[in-house]
């Protein structure tokens, strides 16, 4: 598949946000091979200089939680991809409003502000992919995660509203939505759910995580960044306004 796609992209300028690490990583990894110029977009500025330094990219330090500095950004790529995210669990009354507007600024604030800044040229272009990596929790709930499960739901109203806007511009626009994907984030949430839920650590995937999927084991960022990938390439044109699932039939119930 790699070789038959080798240099669809070639020309093309990528952004990836969160690409230090995790799905954001295999994303700008793929799109390289794939022929693109990447820029590494993270607050970590050691991690997004050694992704960029490995694919021959570019690396960008951005606080994306700092909305005020994103405002006036004009941006030159071809393909956007609003990947950064983070993550907390508490009950709606002991939730901090504080953690709440961060949440809500990197999640859904900082991917409209930079689609905002992108598009411009993209429509000059009469070219461009817009890709949100959502989640599961754009399409359904779990407790604990009130500002997490707004955020990604407010971003699939974003992507909807932007592919009716940009399709005739030749601007696609979608959402992916994968389950649980073994990234730091997702590991760094073992220890939150236990203790939310007051269980050991060992149940949370079987019990927690897995659950409702058919499919009894996480997603790989490679498999999330394969879909990614297709998305922002040239055979997608069709392809806009839809949530992209890769849930192991989580949805299906």
């Amino acid at each position: 598949m790699e070789n038959e796609a080798a240099g669809e992209l070639a020309g093309k300028r990528a952004l990836i946000t969160g690409g230090a690490g995790g799905i954001g990583a295999a994303c700008a990894r793929r799109l390289s091979r794939l022929g693109a110029v990447v820029t590494v977009a993270d607050r970590d500025a050691d991690g997004a200089q050694r992704v960029a330094t490995e694919i021959g990219g570019e690396a960008w330090q951005v606080d994306l939680s700092d909305t005020a500095a994103l405002e006036g950004l004009a941006l030159s790529t071809d393909i956007l991809i609003n990947n950064a995210g983070i993550q907390h669990i508490d009950p709606v009354e002991e939730f901090d409003p504080a953690t709440w507007r961060r949440m809500l600024d990197i999640m859904l604030t900082a991917p409209f502000l930079l689609t905002r800044a992108a598009l411009p040229g993209m429509y000059a272009a009469g070219w461009g992919r817009v890709i949100n990596v959502s989640s599961i929790h754009g399409l359904v709930a779990s407790p604990y995660k009130s500002a997490y499960v707004a955020a990604k739901h407010g971003l699939q109203g974003l992507t909807k509203t932007l592919a009716l806007e940009a399709g005739e511009r030749g601007v696609t626009c979608n959402c992916v939505n994968p389950g649980y994907v073994r990234t730091p984030l997702v590991e760094s949430q073992i220890a939150d759910q236990a203790r939310t839920n007051k269980i050991s650590e060992s149940e949370v995937l079987e019990t927690i995580m897995l659950a409702s999927s058919a499919v009894k084991r996480l997603v790989e960022p490679d498999e999330v960044a394969d879909l990614i990938c297709w998305l922002a390439g040239p055979m997608s044109g069709m392809a806009t306004g839809a949530s992209w699932v890769l849930d192991g039939g989580w949805t299906a119930r």
